[in-house]
């Protein structure tokens, strides 16, 4: 849909977009710019939410050496 008929169905085309549709704008032929609904809303963060799925092996909070980060072997 060129940017002129855009224009004057800007209502018309939100109303698809609110249907599913992807609606792509052109200028002289040439997409320019997509209207798509929104990004879902993200869920609120809880305390502890990821506590069944991080496991924190021993040893992980182990001093570790410059050598050993920059992968040097003695």
């Amino acid at each position: 849909m060129s940017t002129a008929e855009a224009k004057n169905r800007l209502t018309e085309l939100i109303r698809a977009v609110e249907a599913g549709e992807l609606v792509v704008i052109t200028r002289h032929g040439r997409p320019v710019a997509q209207l798509g609904p929104p990004p879902a809303e993200r869920g609120e963060a809880r305390l502890g939410g990821m506590r069944e799925r991080i496991k924190l092996y021993p040893g992980w909070d182990e001093p570790v050496t410059e050598g050993e980060i920059l992968g040097e072997t003695l």
